[in-house]
C-alpha cells in the first residue's frame, strides 16, 4: 500500500466509520461525505462514486419495502402477530413463542417493519401476562436478525453482498435458501442462548418514558363486523379483556345494554363494544381485523378509508359546535371528518358519541382525509391539531391478496423463474394494481437513507480496491493469520463484526467485500468461504444498540443501557462467529 491514494482511501474510510461511531451525525450524510471526499481528491471517478445507484442488490432492497408496505397497509403482518402469540406458560415459553414466529418471517421480509410490527403487539401482551418487558424486546431483535441470515432476501445485507458476487466474481450467485445451511444452525444457537442465559444477562428493567404513561382517557364505540373472526369467540379468547390501557366497559346488543361483561360472553355480528382507553390502546382496536368504529358516519366520508388517518383536535370556545351535540352540530358535514372516541379531563363518558355535547377543551379522536391536520392547523376552531402517525386504518379485505403476492415472490425465486430483483419488482407492482398498498404511500415506504448508504458504501469500496489498498490489508490479513485459512476465515469474520457494531451492516459488508475477496485470491481458495462468513458476520450485530437499526428500535421500549448489550451480545456474537467457522468451510469448500 505505497501510492498515497491508497492511503487516503484508507484514512476516508477509517474516519467514516470513527465519525459513525462516536458522533450522532446521519450514517447518510457520513457516508456521502466520505464518498465526496475521494471523489474531490481525484480517487474515484464519478462512475465510480455512483456505481452503487445502479447496483442490482441496492436497487431490489428499494423494492422490496414497497412488498412490506402492502402487507403492513392490509394488516396481514398484524393479523399475523396476533394468531401466533397465544398464552404463555412462563417466561421461556413467553420468549420462545415470540422469537419463533418473528425469525420465521424475518426470513422473507425486511425485519425493521417487523419488529416495528411487533413492538406494540408484544407490550401488550407482556402487560396482559405480567411479564417483564425488558425481557422479550432483545430477543425480539436478535431473532429478527437471525432469522434474516437463513434466505437471500432476509436482509439487505444478503442482497447487496450477492450482487456483488456476480459482478465482481462472475458467479452465479446464491438461491434463494442456500444461505440457510449456516442461517439455520445461527437461530438455533441464537434461540439456545437467549432461553438458557436470558434469565441473568438481561436486566429486569423498566422503561424510563412508557409511551402508555398518558392520563388521557378516550371514550370509543366498535361495531363487530358481519362475517368478523371474532364473530363467536369469547370476549376474552378475542383478546378484548384485558388490552393494555383499555377497558371494555359494555356491550350494546340490538338496543340492549350489558355494563357488566363476562370474559366468557360470546361476541355476535352486529355488537357495539364501548371501550374507555388511552390513544395508543385506541390505534390499536383500529388494527383489529372484524372490528371498526361503529359510527356510520365513516361511510359518509368522501374520501377512500386507505386514504385517511386519525387525527387528534382539541375544541376551542370559539369553535361553532360547542354546546352541541355531535349529532345536531352535523360535525362530518362541517369539517368531512368523523369522531371517532372523546376525552374529557379523565372523566368517562357514558353516551354514544353522537350524543355527546361538545365542551371547550374536549379532545376528539377524528378520522379524516390526509390533509386535514394541514387545512386546520390555524383554525380558531381547534386549539390544536396534531396527526398521529401509523394510524391509517388498514384494509384487512387485501390481506389474504398481500399475503398470496409475498408468497408468490418467494416461490418464483426458489423455483428459479425470475431473478430476485424481477420477482420483487413483479411483487411490488401487484401490491399497487390490486391496491393493497396506493402509489403515494408506495414511494413513503422507501427508506431513503438505508438505500443512500448502500450506495455510497460502493463508493468507497471501489476506492479500497481500485487503488490497491484491499489487497494490501488482505495480505497484512493473511500474513498475520500465518496463511492458514481457518485463521484468516476468523480476522474476516470478526473485522466484519466489529465494523458493523460500530456503524451499520450494510456499510460494513460493501467495504469488507474486496477485503475478502483479496484475501481468498492470496490464499489461492475459493472466495466463497469468505464471502458467506462475511454475510453472516455483518448480520451478527448483537453487541450494539447502535450495530443494528432493530437494536435501536427495542432500546428505549425495553428500557435497556449501552451495557445490557455487550453483556449479552459479545459472548453471542463469539458463538455464531465459533458456528460459522465450523460450518462455512464444509459446506461451501476451500477448492
Amino acid at each position: 500500500m505505497t501510492s498515497w491514494q491508497a492511503w487516503y482511501s484508507v484514512t476516508v474510510t477509517l474516519l467514516c466509520f470513527s465519525t459513525l461511531a462516536v458522533t450522532r451525525f446521519a450514517p447518510d450524510i457520513v457516508m456521502v461525505g466520505g464518498v465526496a471526499l475521494l471523489l474531490v481528491a481525484g480517487v474515484l471517478s464519478p462512475e465510480e462514486a455512483l456505481a452503487g445507484l445502479a447496483n442490482e442488490g441496492m436497487v431490489t432492497v428499494g423494492v422490496l419495502y414497497v412488498v412490506v408496505a402492502g402487507l403492513r397497509e392490509t394488516g396481514g403482518i398484524g393479523w399475523i402477530v396476533q394468531s401466533v402469540l397465544g398464552r404463555p406458560g412462563s417466561l421461556g415459553h413467553a420468549q420462545f413463542r415470540l422469537m419463533t414466529p418473528v425469525a420465521l418471517i424475518s426470513a422473507f421480509l425486511n425485519n425493521t417493519p417487523v419488529v416495528a410490527m411487533f413492538i406494540p403487539a408484544v407490550v401488550d401482551w407482556a402487560k396482559r401476562h405480567r411479564l417483564s418487558i425488558s425481557k422479550l424486546m432483545i430477543p425480539l431483535s436478535f431473532a429478527s436478525i437471525a432469522g434474516g441470515t437463513c434466505t437471500l432476501i432476509g436482509t439487505s445485507t444478503n442482497l447487496v453482498v450477492n450482487s456483488l458476487l456476480m459482478e465482481q466474481v462472475g458467479l452465479p450467485g446464491l438461491g434463494m435458501f442456500d444461505l440457510a445451511w449456516i442461517g439455520v444452525p445461527v437461530v438455533v444457537v441464537v434461540f439456545l442462548f437467549i432461553l438458557f442465559t436470558s434469565r441473568w444477562l438481561l436486566p429486569d428493567r423498566v422503561p424510563a418514558i412508557s409511551r402508555f404513561d398518558d392520563p388521557r382517557e378516550y371514550t370509543v364505540e366498535m361495531l363487530v363486523e358481519e362475517g368478523s373472526p371474532l364473530s363467536g369467540k369469547s370476549i376474552e379468547k378475542a383478546g378484548l379483556r384485558q388490552l393494555h390501557g383499555m377497558f371494555l366497559i359494555e356491550i350494546d346488543r340490538q338496543g340492549q345494554v350489558m355494563a357488566a361483561v363476562s370474559p366468557r360472553e360470546l361476541l355476535q355480528a352486529g355488537d357495539r363494544l364501548v371501550f374507555v382507553g388511552i390513544i395508543e390502546s385506541v390505534v390499536d382496536l383500529q388494527q383489529i381485523r372484524g372490528l371498526r368504529p361503529a359510527s356510520n358516519q365513516l361511510f359518509k366520508l368522501q374520501s377512500p378509508r386507505q386514504d385517511r388517518t386519525l387525527v387528534e383536535a382539541v375544541v376551542s370556545d370559539s369553535c361553532p359546535l360547542v354546546g352541541l351535540s355531535v349529532r345536531e352540530g352535523h360535525f362530518r358535514n362541517v369539517y368531512n371528518a368523523v369522531i371517532i372516541a372523546v376525552a374529557r379531563n379523565g372523566e368517562r363518558l357514558h353516551q354514544k358519541i353522537g350524543d355527546i355535547v361538545l365542551r371547550p377543551g374536549d379532545t376528539l379522536l377524528l378520522e379524516s382525509h390526509l390533509s386535514f391536520a394541514e387545512q386546520q392547523h390555524n383554525s380558531r376552531d381547534f386549539f390544536l391539531v396534531s396527526r398521529i402517525e401509523g394510524a391509517t386504518p388498514p384494509r384487512h379485505d387485501k390481506a389474504l391478496i398481500a399475503i398470496a403476492i409475498l408468497a408468490f415472490m418467494v416461490l418464483s425465486v426458489a423455483a428459479g423463474w425470475l431473478s430476485m430483483l424481477k420477482a420483487s419488482m413483479l411483487a411490488a407492482g401487484l401490491m399497487i394494481l390490486t391496491r393493497c398498498i396506493t402509489g403515494g404511500r408506495a414511494r413513503r415506504s422507501v427508506d431513503w437513507q438505508v438505500l443512500i448508504v448502500i450506495a455510497a458504501s460502493f463508493g468507497l469500496g471501489n476506492a479500497l480496491q481500485n487503488t490497491g489498498a484491499a489487497g494490501a490489508l488482505a495480505g497484512a490479513m493473511v500474513g498475520l493469520a500465518g496463511a492458514v485459512p481457518w485463521l484468516t476465515l476468523l480476522l474476516v469474520f470478526l473485522t466484519t463484526a466489529i465494523l458493523t457494531a460500530v456503524a451499520t451492516n450494510n456499510a460494513a459488508a460493501v467495504i469488507m467485500f474486496p477485503i475478502a475477496l483479496s484475501t481468498a485470491g492470496n490464499l489461492g481458495v475459493s472466495p466463497l468461504p469468505f464471502i458467506i462468513t462475511l454475510m453472516v458476520g455483518a448480520s451478527a450485530s448483537f453487541a450494539t444498540p447502535i450495530g443494528y437499526q432493530t437494536n435501536l428500535m427495542v432500546y428505549g421500549v425495553g428500557g435497556y443501557r449501552f451495557a445490557d448489550y455487550l453483556r449479552i451480545g459479545i459472548p453471542l456474537t463469539l458463538l455464531v462467529g465459533l458456528v460459522t467457522l465450523l460450518l462455512v468451510p464444509h459446506v461451501w469448500p476451500w477448492g
